[in-house]
């Protein structure tokens, strides 16, 4: 791999082909702009072929995990075809990149996990997850659909109940909540989720590669049957960028208020305007 292509992640080789990788933009609480999400989308195809690592472990600098997607991105995205083509692609990388990376990958959940960073953190093989910590799909809050990794994995994960409970409404849930859905792997408290992150890691390094690797692949194709709801989910998401609901839901969330989406205050047609 060569490290000095990244930017915002920073990688750190552990003993017996452990890599750390780190989100590294703490002033914005590990927010994903342009630059950090398509580097998380092509990471995952470099660790798998490179030789030197045998599990991957990947956490945020500071004190959250990853806040999302940067607003600044998103007013840039709004109404930009090209922009929202290319995050489309961009991000059924990230998500496929990950199901298809060879090598086992360990989330380490030290704070708030929203959006892209959601994504990072519930796709990995194992997530060790801060009993405080704060996790969520906040689409719908910003006034897209819940694209990204939301409707291939939630069901899967929690049950189709609390999917449609959390998706629908945005809410956000601990990381004790989490692990008892069946969320994250593992909830422990703060100080102990990189510890316990690189112990899990360690173990599945030093362990039988190509059984633990094969194991993965084929628990992974429960994903890749799903693969359909993902790729719909994932182009309503960005056809909601090119509506007025998503620059409201962006200047709501960087004001702190409730937005007032367009869509919420048309007036509803008339039995007669349907005919």
């Amino acid at each position: 791999m060569r490290f000095s292509d990244y930017q915002q992640l920073r990688f750190e080789r552990r003993d017996n082909g452990v890599l750390l990788i780190t989100l590294d933009r703490p002033d914005k609480y590990n927010a994903a702009d342009e630059q950090m999400h398509g580097e998380l989308a092509r990471v995952w195809t470099e660790v798998s072929a490179d030789p030197q690592t045998r599990a991957a472990v990947i956490t945020g600098a500071g004190k959250a995990f990853s806040a999302g997607g940067d607003l600044a991105m998103v007013r840039r995205m709004a109404g930009n075809h090209d922009r929202v083509a290319h995050m489309l692609s961009e991000m059924s990388d990230m998500v496929y990149n990950i199901i298809n990376c060879e090598k086992p990958v360990i989330s380490a959940i030290n704070g708030v996990a929203v959006g892209a960073g959601t994504v990072v953190a519930l796709l990995a093989d194992i997530s060790i997850c801060a009993l405080d910590a704060r996790l969520g799909d906040g689409h719908v809050k910003l006034g897209v659909a819940a694209g990204d990794h939301a409707a291939i994995l939630w069901p899967l994960l929690c049950g189709m109940a609390k999917a449609r409970y959390y998706l629908l409404t945005g809410e956000m849930i601990t990381g004790e909540e989490a692990e008892r859905l069946g969320m994250v792997s593992k909830a422990v408290p703060r100080d102990q989720v990189l510890p316990e992150a690189l112990r899990v890691a360690n173990s599945l390094a030093t362990g039988s590669q190509l059984a633990i690797r094969w194991t993965k692949r084929s628990l992974n194709n429960w994903l890749k049957l799903a693969g359909p709801v993902f790729d719909q989910s994932a182009a309503y998401e960005m056809l909601c960028f090119l509506g007025p609901d998503v620059l409201e839901g962006a200047d709501a969330l960087a004001q702190k208020r409730e937005p007032k989406f367009p869509s919420a205050h048309q007036p509803e047609p008339r039995a007669n305007d349907c005919l």
